[in-house]
């Protein structure tokens, strides 16, 4: 017979929560969601009255309002954490190594299962990690964790402009020069070229599409299928070229915007 588990949730993404929730569920039905927390300001609210009512912690390392870490630098946690990321940093492999663990986007079922016996493991031989440790091991991750661009200083008409990188559907690379298409449809050159745009955002929202697109996930209305195997992607606003995927990024296209 399953243990009943405790568990709370912190993902800023609800289809991601909703997801990490099913597959949790479907290992052990005896598992209960306590809670789901999407930012840092309120995961800090919650564990400040709450921090017995579970036994373990899922927790993305990027949230909406920054690094998850800051929420155990502000409150003590005394759980168990399982850190989920879409980076396989090679510096994440310490927390495994040290009896703190990590699972990786899109989830991989046998994956979230494995942790979880460890985690029982680790409760049955009453192992626990010292709290020192653990606060070494979260700053070395945050040390190494790139921070992604989150705005540009746009240079138009005599002025310098700040521009959200959220706000920006899609960028697109013609004649040697890049151009970011805005929600509003307006358009703005920037100083980069698609190769160092790729190293500045967040990979887990924007992708390089082809040669001469990166697009924004928000900003994706459909996809259909393409001739060899290549996929067509509807954005908005709706640019005069047509956005394809080739065959060998299909896959890769289609694991990211599942996530």
């Amino acid at each position: 017979m399953k243990k009943k588990l405790d568990i709370v949730i912190i993902e800023d993404e609800a289809a991601t929560a909703r997801n990490l929730e099913y597959i949790l569920k479907e290992i052990n039905p005896e598992i209960q969601i306590v809670k789901t927390l999407q930012s840092i300001t309120q995961a800090v609210d919650w564990f400040a009255l709450n921090d017995k009512d579970h036994d373990l912690i899922f927790s993305d390392i990027r949230l909406s309002d920054g690094l998850s870490f800051e929420i155990f630098r502000q409150v003590n946690i005394t759980k168990p954490v399982i850190f989920v990321t879409a980076y396989n940093d090679y510096a994440i492999e310490a927390f495994r190594n040290n009896g703190i663990d990590y699972v990786l986007k899109p989830f991989d079922t046998e994956e979230i299962q494995r942790t979880l016996l460890k985690y029982n493991t680790l409760i049955a031989a009453d192992i626990k990690i010292e709290q020192s440790k653990s606060e070494s091991l979260l700053q070395e991750l945050q040390n190494t964790t790139k921070q992604f661009k989150k705005s540009f200083l746009i240079h138009y008409c005599g002025r310098l402009i700040p521009v959200e990188a959220a706000k920006i559907n899609w960028f697109h690379t013609a004649n040697e020069i890049v151009y970011a298409h805005m929600t509003d449809g307006r358009q703005y050159i920037v100083e980069f070229t698609l190769e160092q745009l790729e190293q500045e955002l967040d990979p887990s929202v924007f992708f390089r599409a082809n040669r001469q697109f990166i697009i924004n996930k928000n900003a994706v209305e459909a996809v259909e299928y393409f001739f060899n195997g290549r996929l067509l992607v509807k954005i908005h606003p709706l640019p005069q070229e047509q956005i394809l995927v080739s065959k060998a990024k299909a896959m890769h296209f289609r694991k990211w915007l599942d996530q």
